[in-house]
């Protein structure tokens, strides 16, 4: 494995990826590394997603890199979905950008004869999820959605509403419950994370707060 770690770094990451998609088709699930995105027209060397994962329109989708998408999850790029670097996505995750909850009995039997973006009483609106956010496994994000960076969305929450950064948002449907800065502020007394924290802005708030304390 650390050889093949060792390729999949160097110029041959790749085409790597390419045979290890094709082989995530035949053995699943299966966790592939690297992902082309089509939006950005970029190889995202560091993106890791299961093989099980449901993806509806890739031409609308933008996923940033290190992102991970764990199995049976569905992205649902109808309406378009940008997914931030870092971001981490659970198993059997549902993010939608539309719905026919109102359509159906609006249309009726006419539902089927009339086309996707044309049906009325559609729900339909663009997600987005901000950088080095946690989305818990079970959890589901309705369309129209804009979730802050930097977030921790509880496992099994409903994400009905916008959610500004920085927020714990749990429950169903889901309520800011916290904040994270104050969950990583615990962590810088046991450690000094300043080399890695993912945001500039957050880590002055959490050093400035440390050396008042």
């Amino acid at each position: 494995m650390r050889l093949l770690e060792r390729l999949y770094r160097s110029p041959f990451g790749q085409p790597l990826s390419f045979i290890a998609h094709v082989v995530a088709r035949l053995q699943r699930p299966f966790m592939v590394y690297g992902y082309w995105d089509p939006g950005s027209r970029c190889f995202r060397k560091f993106v890791r997603m299961s093989s099980t994962v449901t993806i509806m329109n890739r031409s609308k989708l933008y996923v940033g890199n290190d992102v991970w998408v764990w199995h049976h999850s569905i992205l649902d790029a109808t309406e378009g979905l940008q997914i931030g670097e870092g971001c981490q996505i659970g198993a059997w995750v549902g993010i939608f950008t539309h719905g026919s909850e109102n359509s159906i009995r609006l249309l009726g039997s006419r539902f089927v004869h009339i086309l996707n973006n044309e049906r009325p009483g559609y729900t339909r609106g663009p997600v987005k999820i901000g950088a080095y956010t946690f989305v818990g496994a079970g959890s589901v994000i309705l369309p129209g959605v804009a979730v802050g960076k930097g977030c921790l969305i509880g496992t099994g929450t409903l994400v009905a509403q916008d959610v500004p950064d920085h927020s714990v948002f749990v429950g169903w449907p889901g309520k800011v419950r916290g904040s994270t800065i104050d969950l990583d502020r615990r962590q810088f007394h046991e450690m000094d994370y300043s080399a890695t924290y993912y945001d500039p802005d957050a880590l002055a708030k959490i050093l400035g707060d440390c050396v008042a304390d």
